[in-house]
């Protein structure tokens, strides 16, 4: 399931409601619009939950068991509209960017080891030669 935010759900769940009672000609339970919505039950439940607390959808217990009925459908303008930020994402990408920058670094440091090494063994051969020359 997509992580929406509670505007984007409200929105989907008013819908599926409006549908489910379009197509069968009846209230749907919230099994109806967890499996219309394609969210997990529990998801679903916690959705509904929060929506009938702010008065936009009605449970009513009957004989059929709980039906969803659509109680006032504009307080979902008045919901907040912002995704709620992954901070586990955020953890990882910043992971990668550090990881990113040492690797950068460890190279850098690998470069001018390199060109140390080449230097100093320019010295030896130079001083070899100059040893060789004066014997």
């Amino acid at each position: 399931m997509k992580i929406n935010d509670l505007y984007t759900d409200g929105h989907l769940v008013v819908s599926a409601i409006r549908l489910h009672e379009h197509q069968k000609g009846m209230s749907p339970s919230i099994e109806d619009v967890c499996n219309l919505l394609n969210y997990a039950q529990e998801a679903g439940n916690r959705i509904i939950q929060q929506l009938q607390q702010k008065n936009i959808i009605e449970v009513i217990e009957s004989a059929y068991g709980n039906r969803l009925f659509i109680k006032d459908h504009l307080k979902i303008e008045d919901l907040p509209k912002k995704i709620k930020e992954n901070s586990l994402k955020q953890d990882i990408d910043k992971f990668h960017e550090s990881k990113k920058q040492m690797n950068e670094k460890i190279h850098l440091i690998q470069q001018q080891q390199s060109a140390k090494k080449k230097h100093l063994f320019e010295e030896i051969e130079q001083k070899l030669k100059q040893n060789l020359t004066h014997k």
